[in-house]
């Protein structure tokens, strides 16, 4: 009986000394790990969100850049960090949906080696055309591409990512057969439809926006909801493709698995924070970033849901990266 009581009274000390940490938190600087390089898509959202965190926080959010292997050396660190809250990454969904089905052997393990904090932003694209190429609109795309199969070639900005996977998913739910070319980054893959090397490509809006508007890419279709300001003009993906899913772009705040749940709900609050704030929210729509305020159970489920769809697009490709 007396070392039952022993364990029973060790057990409500540690109870205790959780409650009593997570009630403290934070009293020192947080880790927002970023898999990206500075100046990336990535950076520029971390960094408006460390500020803003550090702030509600009272404690420095300091972002760490940790580029390197698709975004698996930063995810692997912060799957293996101690579930204290002082450690966080700024996942894409690339590192939680695609990757899983593209690496044989990865460091982690997206449903149990993390905790869903918040979703932070998606990301806005457009689909553009060489302006050598003779497409001026989706049915010319369209028609093009049907005349000529393999005729059309698409650059990406490399093997199973987004703009390469989404013009993949387009083809195969509208007939089409086209050539693709994967580069080293958006920017390079976006260079070779300007220089008419290229056809047609899915691109990240705040890459293509000055080409767009200096007439050097033919946008044809855009993300989103809703048209965007700059380009009134161009119809909606989900106008012209109703059939094809909507295109994942979206940053979302996670952290080791097992966190306490108390800490889960102050960074949250944080995150949520930052979304709500007027202009916070004018920062990341400069950068054609949408804000998408929500909870961790509903940017995990979407996490799940993107893994089905374009993991299952990814396995019927064959993609593999290592």
């Amino acid at each position: 009986m007396t070392t039952f009581l022993r364990s029973l009274a060790l057990a409500a000390m540690g109870l205790l000394a959780t409650c009593a940490l997570a009630q403290d938190y934070p009293n020192h600087p947080v880790k927002l790990i970023v898999p990206q390089a500075t100046g990336s898509g990535g950076d520029i959202v971390a960094r408006l969100l460390a500020d803003h965190m550090s702030k509600d926080l009272g404690q420095t959010v300091f972002v760490d850049n940790r580029p390197g292997a698709n975004g698996i050396i930063g995810s692997g660190e912060v799957a293996h960090a101690a579930p204290d809250g002082y450690t966080l990454l700024l996942t894409s969904v690339s590192l939680i949906s695609f990757n899983p089905s593209m690496y044989k052997h990865l460091p982690y393990d997206p449903v149990k080696d993390f905790t869903f904090i918040a979703p932070v932003a998606d990301a806005s694209f457009a689909v553009v055309a060489s302006t050598a190429s003779g497409i001026r609109t989706w049915d010319d795309f369209i028609r093009k591409a049907k005349a000529s199969p393999d005729g059309l070639t698409f650059p990406s900005a490399g093997a199973g990512n987004s703009t390469h996977l989404y013009m993949e998913m387009i083809a195969r739910r509208s007939g089409l057969k086209m050539r693709h070319i994967p580069y080293k980054g958006s920017a390079p893959a976006l260079l070779s439809i300007v220089a008419n090397e290229t056809d047609v490509m899915l691109v990240p809006t705040v890459v293509a926006i000055s080409q767009i508007q200096s007439g050097k890419v033919v946008p044809i279709a855009q993300s989103g909801d809703k048209r965007s300001p700059q380009m009134p003009n161009v119809p909606l993906l989900k106008e012209l493709a109703p059939d094809v899913p909507p295109l994942p772009g979206w940053y979302a705040v996670i952290g080791p698995a097992k966190m306490d749940p108390k800490v889960v709900r102050k960074l949250a609050g944080a995150v949520n924070g930052f979304l709500h704030d007027p202009a916070m929210s004018a920062k990341l729509n400069d950068q054609y970033l949408l804000p998408i305020p929500g909870t961790p159970e509903g940017i995990q489920k979407r996490a799940q849901d993107e893994a089905k769809v374009w993991g299952g697009l990814i396995r019927e490709l064959n993609i593999q990266a290592d």
